[in-house]
Formats: structure tokens, sequence, C-alpha cells
């Protein structure tokens, strides 16, 4: 089929041919691949290239654009550039972080703020820190680099434990710059964060970069650098900005150029489109979606298997999992089994009196220490139905589920995390109950009921990703409760 592009896409190719810099806002399945692959055909004397996400988006890209753009990662572009001079080191065997930390001179405890800090969890600790200054845009380890400790996140505490770690971070650092041996296991942010200091210049007459909303600071840097010597166009969905948890920002909203829209859904039907549109204004988005009329997209519950079941949290994920395996249904998680299979880890070595290495609960010494924290100290909250999980099933009935998940190929569901299910996309989707409304807030209504509390941003984005996933049937129970919600948008239809 001949590709007739859209009014918005029309007007998108118009700004690209006059060379001004250019941001498209492109909401959930209004084919941003397609569109820009379309401007790059239509000016064949131009040779330009395309930043992907991951490895799998540039290969689907470059048998979508012509010749002349060039599809890569920036992984890809730094490993050319410096990247494989490390070779040896990125297939060098994994060695466990405490091991690490040992060769870097880390061997005994430390107690910060009535915490004793073992060496594994202060090594663990070294490595993140090197691993947010590589996902930055700073040219030297700082103390923002180090990374809070649940229990520690006092200033003060934070504060003395960046004084401790820095000085290992910056051994760590050192080490990687060595090609051919060193003590710290060489990883793919390492050679990029090396490419990025030197000042990459990146040849051609326009930069394309997709999916810019969740863009590390460190690709920022590389890519705002060349605006002076060539066109860039940014494209992506700032409501769908759901990495900032681990140092991704919008950058979208403040690139100065022309700012456009692609706003129709060719995934989804107008009903999904209503839907997807309440979570866009409580997330302060700056587009409405409108879907296609002639795709039967429906929504409410669903007696059925769905094919996807999308959860708020891996905790959301386990329960999914046990559920659908007690009914004789073959499961399969997106992404894999092994971030469940090292919580459940985790809680098996607390239970049995070990400590435990796993970064959310390496500075409790005992599970009652644990339930103590969830249930008695606010910042703990999050813990609260994972530690009801364990006591509930037991973790080795939870590493046997996830011992017992199927292939996704095999499978007759697929549990996911909405984090995980960006990018992807599936015919029939259920929304899991761990979506869970903002708690209330100390007022009443006139009816003498609790008001319940704003809707974070961040969630709604959240639930946006995920209620956009669906192409024919969507059951949103999981977030039914913003029919009730104060906030909650007019349902237009």
């Amino acid at each position: 089929m001949p590709f007739i592009p859209t009014d918005e896409q029309a007007a998108a190719l118009e700004t690209f041919q006059s060379g001004d810099h250019l941001a498209i806002q492109a909401g959930a399945g209004t084919g941003k691949t397609s569109t820009l692959a379309f401007l790059g055909e239509q000016m064949p004397g131009r040779r330009g290239r395309y930043l992907a996400f991951n490895r799998a988006i540039a290969l689907d890209a470059a048998a979508r654009f012509p010749a002349t753009v060039q599809c890569r990662t920036a992984h890809s572009l730094a490993y050319a550039a410096l990247g494989h001079r490390y070779r040896s080191r990125l297939n060098g065997p994994r060695k466990p972080g405490w091991r690490i930390g040992q060769d870097l001179g880390i061997n005994t405890p430390v107690r910060i703020s009535e915490i004793d800090l073992m060496p594994a969890t202060l090594s663990n600790a070294v490595l993140r820190t090197v691993t947010r200054f590589c996902q930055s845009a700073d040219t030297e380890l700082a103390h923002h680099h180090v990374p809070h400790l649940r229990r520690l996140d006092e200033d003060e505490a934070h504060t003395e434990l960046a004084d401790l770690l820095l000085p290992y971070a910056r051994k760590a650092w050192a080490d990687l710059q060595d090609p051919h041996a060193g003590m710290v296991r060489f990883e793919h942010d390492h050679y990029l964060k090396m490419w990025a200091l030197t000042d990459p210049v990146l040849h051609g007459d326009f930069l394309l970069l997709d999916e810019a909303q969740d863009t590390n600071p460190v690709l920022e840097q590389i890519v705002l650098a060349q605006r002076e010597r060539t066109q860039i166009v940014m494209v992506g969905d700032s409501a769908q900005a759901i990495y900032g948890w681990r140092g991704a920002r919008d950058v979208m909203t403040r690139f100065t150029g022309r700012h456009l829209t692609l706003t129709r859904s060719f995934r989804f039907g107008p009903a999904l489109a209503a839907e997807a549109n309440r979570w866009l204004t409580l997330s302060k988005a700056p587009i409405q979606l409108t879907g296609t009329p002639c795709i039967p997209t429906t929504i409410g519950p669903h007696s059925g298997h769905p094919d996807a079941v999308l959860c708020r949290t891996n905790i959301g994920a386990i329960t999914e999992i046990l559920a659908l395996l007690e009914t004789g249904t073959k499961t399969a998680l997106a992404g894999g089994g092994d971030a469940l299979r090292a919580l459940a880890q985790a809680a098996s070595d607390l239970i049995q009196g070990r400590r435990t290495h796993h970064p959310e609960l390496v500075l409790f010494t005992t599970w009652a220490a644990l339930r103590d924290y969830a249930e008695r100290d606010p910042a703990g909250s999050d813990l609260q139905p994972f530690a009801n999980l364990v006591d509930e099933h037991g973790p080795d009935a939870i590493l046997h589920a996830v011992n017992r998940l199927a292939p996704e190929a095999h499978a007759q569901v697929t549990v996911s995390t909405a984090h995980k299910a960006k990018g992807r996309e599936w015919a029939r989707v259920r929304i899991a109950p761990d979506f869970t409304p903002p708690p209330d807030t100390d007022e009443v209504d006139a009816s003498g009921h609790p008001v319940p509390g704003p809707i974070d941003e961040a969630e709604a984005r959240l639930a946006y990703v995920a209620v956009t996933r669906a192409r024919h049937h969507l059951d949103p129970t999981g977030l039914a409760w913003i029919n009730q919600h104060p906030d909650s948008p007019p349902m237009a239809r």
C-alpha cells in the first residue's frame, strides 16, 4: 500500500524540508517510525542518522528507512568509535559486586546513622555510583551520583555515605580506562560515557532521535551538541516519559525548534482513544488522541483470558502469575523472571537469617526488620504488598512459579509490568489491580467521605502507557477507580 500522509505528517515534512529543528509529539500508535521513514524518503539528496532506543528498534527501522539514513543506537556508534578497544573486557567473566569491592579495597563494615553497612553493600553502591555517573552529562564523579539507600535518606547520612564511597568510585572509573585488564567488570554504558566525554561529531545533514522523552542526559548532551552543524528532529511522546527513576528525562519539551504533533492513532479505535485522553489530561500532556474509526476497539470487563495482563509493580506481576498458574494457564512474563527470582531469593535469605545483597533490601538484617519497616515507616509502604505476598505464599512458592513460566511464543497469557510493556501491543489487554488510587487526604467531602489525594502525573503517564497497549479490547478494571476520583476528566466519546 502506498504511504498516504495525514495532514499532520504532511506538516512535519514541510518543516523538515525547511531545515528547521523539529520536535514531534507522537501519541501511542500514531506511526512515528513510519513518519520518520517518510521524511527520509522525501529528501533523497540528504543523508542522515536515526538514533534508536535499542538494537531491535534500530534493525526494524533499517528495513524501513532509505539507504541514505543510517539507523543505529548510540551504543553502536560509541562502540565503533572507541568501545571496540574494550572488547576483551566486555567479554570477561562475571564477578560479584562484593569481589569487585574487595579488589578496590572495601573490606570492612562501616556504621552510618546506627546502620551497619557490610562490604558487599558498599561495593554495590560504588558500582551503582559509577553507573549513575555514566548516565549523566557530568564530566566528573560527584556526591549526587551516589545512590540513596533505604533507611539512609537523610541529607547528613547521605553526605557521609558519599564522602566514604566517592574515592572508591573514582578508583573504579580509573580502572575502567584500561582497555586490556582491570578489576571492575566493563559494561556497555562505560564506553558510551567515554565516547560522550570526547565531544563526538555526528556527520550528516540531519539527526533523527527516537523515544526522545526517555533520553538519558549523556545522550541528550551528545545530540544537542550537534545542533550548530546538523538539523535535529526529535520524536517521542512526553506522556510516555516513565523512566525518570533511572535517570532518563524528557528533552522534547525544552527543545528549541518547531513543535508539531501526531495525534491520530492507527492502533485502536475512538473508544480507547477517549480512555487514553483522560490520562493524557491528568498527565498534563500537550496532545489528545483520536482513534481510527474502522478499528473496533471495545472497553469493559472480559470473562475470557486476555492476551496480556499489565501490572504496576513486580509484586503485582507475581500475584497475577500465581493466580494464572493455579488455573493451569500457560503464562509468560515479559522480560523474563530474573527480577522476581531475585526478590524471592532475597526474602528467603532474610527469613533464614542471612543478609541479602538485593539493592532494595540490602540494609535489612532480618525478615522481621523488613516487616516492621514496611508496616510502620511511611517510606517503606511500597514494600508492604511484597511482605504480605511472601508471608502468604512463602518464597519457595514464588520461586517455583517463576520456574514454571513459559516462553511468550507458547503462552496463553503474557504478564508484564507497564514499564516492560512500553513499545508493545496486544489484541486484548487487562489492567491488574495493583494500579492503586492515590491515598485519601485528611479532608472530607459534603457527605463525610475522605477526599482522595491528587493523581500524580508520573502515575497518570504510566496508566496511559498501560491502556494504550490494547488494539481490540481493554479491560480497565485495575484503573476503574478513576471513574470516582474528583479529578477525573469527563469521558468524551
